[in-house]
């Protein structure tokens, strides 16, 4: 385990490094997993989250912390909106990667540090550079930018950046350990997402789960690749200044963005490919302004 020297913390960075990267070749995985319908596949995500949560919980022995977080009110109503805000952020995701839209899902992934940055300076009290307001102005046109040429899909990259970063900054504000939350998150779901996959079991097409043998194994493998990602996310987001946690998320949409090009081979338009340019021109921006200032401080 690393530490930031600065603070004598331990450090956050290799758990978001860690879950970026998980997130940046998330698309591939929904490849194998297409002919799932998105709010099943959502669903049935939910239900095999849980048990791997529990079972690392039991493993970490941190059962009394769960307790202890089911004994604050406060602290569950918080959990809730903050499962509600990762459901809708999945079903979202899942949907634009399935219906071919995957650059606005990369944009909503390059927009949520900046998200981050408002939330932090607005909600938190963190202060920011005149070069940081610069990078958030540019962000700003790019978003402007989408209007103007690809208003159908700029809604998916605004829903999932807005998302998310509301589940970052509650999940940063909740005092319930990263993995207990999680566990409890997901339990939260728990029954909505029993009622989906129930639904479709019912329905005349039948449940995608339970009768093709390697596609029921990757539907499980789903609840691994939700659990981990969220568990380090969690780590980093508790460990971390919430505007450099942000950005250290780039490395997630920029996979995204190379796959949309190389393996689902999207077309590019001229409106999205200016507006690209403007994000990485603001992150180019921020990063150097973040790099002067803690040049400085050394």
């Amino acid at each position: 385990m690393t530490s930031d020297p600065a603070s004598g913390r331990k450090s956050g960075l290799p758990h978001a490094l860690g879950a970026y990267l998980i997130w940046g070749f998330l698309p591939i995985y929904l490849i194998f997993v297409r002919a799932v319908p998105a709010v099943e596949f959502v669903g049935w995500r939910i239900i095999w989250t849980l048990p791997i949560c529990l079972a690392i919980v039991a493993a970490r022995r941190q059962f009394p912390a769960l307790k202890e977080a089911l004994s604050s009110g406060k602290s569950m109503a918080m959990l809730m909106l903050s499962a509600l805000l990762i459901a809708v952020n999945w079903l979202i995701y899942i949907w634009a990667i399935q219906n071919g839209h995957v650059y606005a899902a990369s944009m909503g992934y390059y927009l949520n540090p900046l998200i981050n940055v408002l939330l932090g300076t607005v909600l938190l009290g963190e202060r920011l550079s005149r070069l940081q307001w610069c990078a958030v102005a540019i962000a700003a046109i790019a978003v402007a930018l989408l209007l103007a040429g690809a208003l159908t899909s700029l809604w998916i990259s605004l829903s999932l950046g807005l998302s998310f970063g509301t589940y970052g900054l509650i999940r940063k504000q909740v005092p319930v350990g990263s993995l207990p939350g999680l566990t409890l998150e997901s339990a939260f779901l728990l029954v909505p997402a029993a009622g989906v996959a129930l639904w479709y079991a019912m329905s005349p097409q039948g449940s995608s789960f339970g009768h093709d043998p390697g596609l029921s194994l990757l539907i499980i493998l789903g609840g691994a690749l939700t659990a981990f990602p969220l568990l380090l996310f969690a780590i980093a987001a508790r460990r971390m200044d919430f505007s450099t946690l942000g950005f250290v998320q780039f490395l997630a949409p920029s996979i995204v963005f190379i796959l949309g090009l190389t393996i689902f081979h999207e077309p590019l338009r001229p409106a999205q490919l200016g507006s690209f340019v403007l994000i990485w021109l603001a992150i180019a921006v921020f990063v150097w302004d973040l790099l002067k200032r803690r040049s400085n401080k050394a």
